[in-house]
């Protein structure tokens, strides 16, 4: 049965509008689409594919527990999770891990455990109406519920993951909204100190914000945050979906901060490609989910962490995180020569292989026409918002497919601000004309 992209349009749920070819084939940082159409992986599907495609060690492991056990429910533990967890444990600052099967859900896990120690350990005294409450009075056993988040955030998709990012337009027609959120500047210490309080029972934060334009932290906004939450008996929650699995040049990015969390939630490059999510925590904080308390059906499942297993082995190895910042040199160079010869960036930034290039006042908003221009070129690209270029390769990619991908950027911005041109040329002819 042939398969084209016009399907798309005819069995899918519209909420996606992906690209006009179907890939179907890839290896280490390149793919190739239905045609034989070869294309260098600047995306790295959204900062997953962490260790590139079909890398032998990765494949090997899943054709060995392929053979050997898929799934079996959380009533019962599998060894591939619990090797997982121990390896997580030693290379982190965790004690207790849970295995979701995304980033929203590792998120949400988060979230819901924040609230739960909040209950377990800080009763509601005061006898007021707490945060969260808005029919027949106060219902809870704390008033200690309000999370805090940031502006321009993104931590998934649920209901309550989404109302926490710092984004409207995700949550728009979705309401009501779960409550008791309040969401504050970025790397705004002020507004932290004058926000945070004995009512706030986390505060969640991205290191990088990653859809939001890729933005990193500031050292000492994070620390303030640390202080802050200490200060207040909360939790510090660090995202670290897109920033983690060694994206930074570390495994997580709070180790180059120097900032350690309450809790952390992995996903993305964690599985190179294979679902897989992780909340890190204490062994403290973990208490407070006893048995019944969460649960996911397929999270920790067997095939999955065999996998992010092999993929951790990878990505923690010293030459990896070498390679990862010798290899954002080598991106950050080429990028500044190619905004030299086109002047399209206002901003280039980001840490290790997560960079952001911020387009220029006369392109704000056309990020999506710059990445059909690569896609033309045979490169793929990743948007930030309209108006950020991200750029979150394979932890392994080769020079050879920098200098290629490099090359082909070249010649798509150079197709790219020609076509501008062309358009502002034709709309001032048109103001000409009208106003003759």
């Amino acid at each position: 049965m042939t398969t084209t992209r016009a399907d798309f349009d005819k069995v899918m749920v519209p909420n996606y509008a992906p690209a006009g070819f179907i890939p179907v084939r890839g290896h280490g940082s390149r793919l190739w689409d239905q045609a034989g159409r070869e294309y260098v992986d600047f995306a790295g599907g959204i900062a997953v594919s962490a260790v590139g495609h079909t890398h032998p060690d990765v494949v090997a492991a899943l054709k060995s527990q392929a053979d050997k056990l898929w799934h079996v429910a959380n009533v019962m533990t599998n060894e591939p999770a619990i090797r997982l967890a121990q390896k997580l444990i030693v290379h982190t600052f965790a004690e207790r891990v849970f295995f979701a099967n995304s980033g929203a859900e590792a998120n949400e896990a988060a979230l819901k455990l924040a609230r739960k120690y909040a209950s377990d350990h800080f009763p509601n005294n005061s006898k007021t109406k707490c945060l969260g409450c808005t029919i027949n009075g106060c219902q809870c056993v704390t008033d200690k519920l309000e999370i805090v988040s940031f502006e321009n955030s993104f931590h998934g998709r649920t209901l309550f993951t989404v109302t926490v990012g710092g984004q409207p337009k995700y949550t728009q027609g979705f309401g009501p909204l779960p409550q008791g959120i309040r969401h504050l500047p970025y790397n705004d210490i002020a507004s932290a100190e004058a926000a945070i309080s004995n009512k706030t029972c986390a505060v969640i934060v991205e290191p990088i914000q990653g859809e939001g334009g890729v933005t990193p932290a500031k050292r000492e906004f994070l620390q303030r945050l640390r202080e802050l939450c200490d200060k207040h008996s909360a939790l510090l929650i660090f995202d670290e979906v897109q920033s983690g699995a060694g994206r930074t040049g570390a495994l997580f990015a709070y180790m180059k901060y120097g900032v350690t969390p309450d809790i952390l939630s992995s996903a993305k490059g964690l599985g190179g490609g294979f679902p897989v999510g992780a909340m890190l925590t204490t062994e403290k904080i973990a208490k407070s989910f006893g048995v019944g308390s969460h649960g996911s059906t397929y999270g920790g499942n067997p095939l999955a962490c065999a996998v992010a297993g092999a993929v951790l082995d990878i990505v923690v190895a010293p030459e990896t995180l070498r390679g990862v910042i010798e290899r954002h040199q080598l991106f950050v160079d080429g990028l500044k020569k190619l905004n030299a010869k086109h002047n399209v960036f206002k901003d280039i930034r980001g840490d290790g292989l997560l960079i952001g290039c911020e387009l220029q006042a006369a392109f704000e908003g056309r990020g999506k026409d710059i990445v059909k221009a690569a896609e033309v070129e045979g490169l793929l690209l990743l948007i930030a918002g309209p108006s950020v270029m991200r750029l979150a390769p394979s932890l392994l990619i080769t020079h050879a497919d920098i200098a290629e991908g490099m090359a082909r950027f070249d010649a798509a911005l150079a197709k790219f601000v020609a076509a501008a041109e062309a358009d502002k040329e034709s709309a001032a002819s048109s103001s000409v004309a009208k106003a003759a």
